[in-house]
C-alpha cells in the first residue's frame, strides 16, 4: 500500500520533508485533542520517528497519507508510557472559545448550541467521541477515518451513525445548566413563541 522506497537518500529525505511539511499540523491537532498539551510535541515526534523508519510504508495520496500517521498518532497515544487513558482529555474545550459578550439573537442561539455540546459531549463513549471527533475535527473521509481506528470502511460508517444517533440522543435529553429543561422541550418552546 505505501510508495515504491526512495532511490536515494536525498529522495527518501525529500518524500520526509514534504509529508512533515503537509502533515505537522494535522498530526499535532489531533494528538492535542486527546493529550495534554505538555506531552503533544512528544508523541508528535515520536509519530514522525515511525514516520521516518516506515516511510517505504506510508501511501503517496496525501489523504491516505494522512490518514496512516494520524493512525499511528492514535496507537502511540494507546501505547504511552504514562498509562493514563489519553481519550478521557477528548471532551470538548467548548468553554475556552465562548465569546466573552452576546451581542445579538444570533450570538446567543450560537452559544446556546456551544452549551448544549458542551453539556451531551462528556456523556458520548469514548468510542464515539473519537469517530465524530476524526470526521468533524480532523476532516477525514470515512474511508480515511476507517484507516485511523483499523477498520473497514463499511464498519466506520455504522459506528459513525450510532455515534451521532447517541450525540443527537444525549442533546434532545440533555438539560442545560441551569434550565432545568431538555434541549427538545426549549428548541419547541422556542418555535412555538
Amino acid at each position: 500500500m505505501g510508495t515504491e522506497a526512495p532511490a536515494t537518500d536525498t529522495d527518501r529525505e525529500t518524500r520526509f520533508r514534504e509529508l512533515y511539511a503537509s502533515t505537522y499540523s494535522d498530526v499535532q491537532r489531533f494528538i492535542l485533542r486527546r493529550a495534554h498539551p505538555s506531552h503533544a510535541e512528544d508523541v508528535t515526534a515520536d509519530v514522525f520517528t515511525v514516520a521516518w523508519r516506515r516511510l517505504h510504508e506510508i501511501p503517496a495520496s496525501p489523504g491516505e497519507a494522512k490518514a496512516w500517521l494520524l493512525g499511528v498518532a492514535r496507537l502511540t497515544l494507546q501505547n504511552s508510557s504514562r498509562g493514563r487513558r489519553r481519550y478521557e482529555a477528548l471532551a470538548v474545550r467548548i468553554a475556552e472559545d465562548l465569546p466573552r459578550q452576546v451581542d445579538t439573537d444570533a450570538d446567543t442561539e450560537v452559544l446556546t448550541r456551544r452549551l448544549d455540546l458542551a453539556v451531551a459531549w462528556p456523556r458520548l463513549s469514548t468510542t464515539d467521541q473519537e469517530a465524530i471527533a476524526l470526521i468533524a475535527w480532523d476532516g477525514l473521509s470515512t474511508a480515511q477515518a476507517a484507516t485511523v481506528v483499523g477498520i473497514s470502511a463499511v464498519a466506520f460508517r455504522l459506528r459513525l451513525s450510532r455515534a451521532r444517533r447517541a450525540l443527537r440522543r444525549h442533546l434532545d435529553d440533555s438539560p442545560r445548566p441551569g434550565s432545568g429543561q431538555p434541549i427538545h422541550q426549549r428548541q419547541t418552546a422556542r418555535r412555538t413563541r
